[in-house]
């Protein structure tokens, strides 16, 4: 079983991409437009083709540690309702684009 991978986004320097194998499965991100006093990290994690049959978590922290942690664990509960023919599909779909 892969592990779970973070890339830096490129683009920006507060952004991190989350990779299941090759799979883009997450973000972990700084919010922006957000109050001070507000959680300033946020978090997705699905993928598609789940997603489009809303199969998706997402949440915020107060801090990237949390926000990964939380990431993590709803990684855990996501994960065992994709079958690899999600991923199949997942990986044709970024071919095709």
């Amino acid at each position: 079983m892969p592990a779970l991978t973070r890339r830096r986004y490129p683009e920006r320097p507060d952004c991190w991409h989350v990779y299941y194998g090759d799979v883009h499965v997450g973000t972990i991100a700084i919010r922006a437009g957000v109050p001070v006093d507000a959680d300033q990290w946020g978090w997705d994690c699905g993928f598609y083709p789940p997603s489009h049959h809303g199969l998706q978590l997402q949440g915020t922290a107060e801090t990237f540690e949390q926000a990964r942690a939380d990431f993590e664990a709803a990684w855990r509960e996501y994960l065992p309702k994709c079958s690899q023919a999600d991923f199949e599909e997942c990986r044709r779909q970024c071919a095709r684009t």
